[in-house]
Order: structure tokens, then sequence, then C-alpha cells
């Protein structure tokens, strides 16, 4: 490769001079380089001229192929440079996550790191880190990914929510909290029918959902909203209500948390080095959550 180097700078600038100057050689360096090159093709590639040097014609040949192949090579190093030096952070995530727990703590980052800016990319998608162009990824899993590095956020954990106003209209009696089980129960897309039945068996109210009519929205964000706003009981994952238990939007009236078996993890490519941002962002966002689990209710 060295020899092929040495070839592909001097054909690209047709001078021994300059090529030795970009290469920070020596001009008889340079020219060893093209005997080696030269004596394992077994073929001239260049014409020693008085004024300088000039490809033969299997010379321009090999350049016409040389050429452009090192010019590709070199593009895709300054894309990976660019990648790791730029001041973007790319989040993989699903939309409830970055709308309910990652983006209201994103303005502590900004103040810490202003230089910084985190790109939020939403979907449900399982990202693929050799293809897509994403430093991070939060998933909800079990956290074994093979040949990524991967942290733990907090426990998914599930219980019940709904306004105040709709609890004190359907459950007037505090110690029976289960009548709003009879009201109408909401779930997402995402969060079918399952985690409602997770919960009532464990905590022995499967009767009571039996019979009751749920109503669906395309995302928990949408059907948590519809439970702000007094349509129905829904499911929560409390680790991304906090903030709404804490401001009094919504109310977990039965205190029976259940734990799903499931995790949010952040995840990221395996490397040897990583780039100061990422450090930073991972340093950041683990902080977070630690901040985070405290609130979670014990299980």
């Amino acid at each position: 490769m060295n020899p092929l180097r040495a070839f592909y700078v001097v054909a690209r600038t047709n001078s021994l001079t300059k090529a030795a100057k970009e290469l920070h050689v020596g001009q008889s360096a340079i020219s060893k380089q093209l005997d080696v090159l030269e004596k394992y093709f077994g073929v001239k590639l260049f014409r020693r001229e008085q004024r300088g040097i000039s490809l033969t014609d299997i010379g321009q040949e090999l350049a016409e192929r040389v050429v452009p192949a090192f010019d590709q090579i070199l593009d895709a190093a300054a894309s990976l440079t660019e990648r790791s030096n730029d001041s973007k952070i790319r989040v993989h995530t699903y939309t409830t996550f970055a709308a309910k727990w990652l983006i209201p703590r994103l303005e502590d980052f900004h103040k810490q790191y202003p230089k910084l800016s985190v790109l939020i990319i939403a979907s449900v998608d399982e990202v693929n880190f050799e293809k897509d162009r994403i430093d991070f990824s939060i998933q909800l899993g079990r956290g074994t990914r093979p040949g990524l590095e991967v942290d733990l956020l907090f426990d998914d954990i599930i219980e019940p929510v709904c306004s105040q106003g709709f609890l004190r209209k359907h459950a007037p009696e505090t110690a029976y909290p289960q009548a709003v089980l009879r009201t109408r129960l909401l779930d997402s897309h995402y969060r079918p029918k399952s985690d409602w039945l997770m919960w009532a068996k464990a905590c022995n109210y499967e009767n009571d959902i039996a019979d009751t009519p749920h109503m669906s929205f395309s995302s928990s964000v949408l059907t948590w909203q519809a439970a702000m706003d007094g349509l129905g009981v829904a499911i929560g994952q409390m680790a991304l209500l906090t903030e709404d238990i804490k401001e009094g939007n919504l109310v977990a009236p039965f205190h029976q948390p259940v734990r799903t078996g499931l995790s949010f993890h952040l995840l990221r490519p395996r490397v040897q080095r990583e780039a100061r941002k990422i450090v930073l962002f991972r340093d950041w966002i683990l902080a977070q959550a630690a901040a985070t689990r405290p609130y979670l209710p014990d299980c």
C-alpha cells in the first residue's frame, strides 16, 4: 500500500517534489517506493525526463484506476472524522421517551455544553449502527446486544394513572379505586392491552377489567394526554411520568406498581476511542437516569 500511495500522489501531482512535500518525505524516498512498485509489476510506470517524470501508457492506465480509489478512501476517512468531530449528537429513540423524558431535560445539557447540540431521531425501528448515522439509541428491552456498549437507565414499571378529577368522579371512596377500572381503559398501539392484563393479573384485578371498554391511541403520549383530559384510566410507564405525577397532572390511585421485566437502556457502538461528545452525553444521561430512579415506585 505504501508504494501505491506514493504512486497515487505522484500521478495526481505529476511531480516528485510536490509528492515528497505532501507525504513529508524526501524525493529519494518517493523514488524508492516507485522502484518497488515497478519491480513488483515488472513494467515501467514512469519516464524519467530532464524536467521531471511523466506516466507511461501502462502507468496512465494504472493511475486511472488507482487515483479514484484513493480519492474514495480519503473521502470515507474524512467523512468518519467529520462525524466524530462535529458538534451534533444523534440520538435514536421512541417518540414517547423523547417527549416525556429526554426533551424536558435537554436544557440542562445545553447549559452545560452550549457548543454541542442533540439531534433526536424518533423511531420505533431497531437502530442499525453500521448503516445509520447514529451515536446513541435508547431502547426498551433486556439489555443484551452483542457488539454494543449497553448502559441501564431504569426499569420499566407500570401502573394505572388518571386525572384527579376522573378519580374523584368515578371513585369517590378512596378505599375503592378499582371503580375506575369499570369505566374506560386507555391504551396505545405500541403499549397494547397486554399491559393491562399483566398489571391486572399481578394485582388481582382481572375480573374488574374483563368487560371494560378500551379506547386506543397511536402513541403513549396521546394515551396519557387523554388520561389527563379525563377520558379514562391508562397504564402509565412510571419512569416517563414522574413530572406529571409531581405536578398533579396524573395520579396513581392504586399504588400497586408492577415491573414488566424490561428496562430502558442506552446503546452505542463499541469502539476503541470514543469522541469527547460521546463521553459527555453518556455521563450526562446516566446522571439524569440516576436522578430519576428515586422517584420510581417500589415494587
